[in-house]
């Protein structure tokens, strides 16, 4: 790609444990991509609002908390409302895998459980940005 991919890594929710997106927000600047991290306790309103205002390719939400199911589904159908329909969102943290199945069903991209390697995250990324330019 001749653009760095864009990607927001967002902590949603009352979830206060930032140590796992800091480390990717870091893996995917030291790959080449531009990262915008929003810190924590954001609603999925902020992030989505913060995804167009900064013309992200990507959505990444870390999540530890358990309200992975309520915090999807709803940035998924805010992008929705929003027109972010060529803007993949992903993720990771403490989720199930009953729960990744069905996030996957409702068009949520892959989601990295503790313990992946950020090479894995950085070429899922990568390849699904090669494959859905958004020229």
């Amino acid at each position: 790609m001749d653009k760095k991919i864009r990607v927001l890594v967002a902590k949603a929710g009352l979830d206060g444990h930032d140590r796992g997106a800091k480390v990717i927000a870091a893996a995917l600047r030291d790959a080449g991509m531009e990262v915008i991290y929003t810190g924590l306790r954001q609603t999925p309103e902020m992030i989505v609002e913060a995804a167009i205002q900064e013309d992200v390719d990507v959505i990444g939400i870390s999540i530890l908390s358990g309200a992975h199911m309520t915090i999807f589904p709803k940035i998924l159908t805010l992008m929705k409302e929003k027109g972010l329909n060529d803007v993949l969102l992903t993720g990771g943290g403490i989720i199930p895998e009953s729960d990744l199945k069905e996030l996957r069903k409702i068009g949520v991209g892959e989601l990295f459980t503790p313990g992946t390697p950020t090479a894995s995250v950085i070429e899922f990324i990568t390849n699904w940005c090669n494959t859905h330019s958004r020229d």
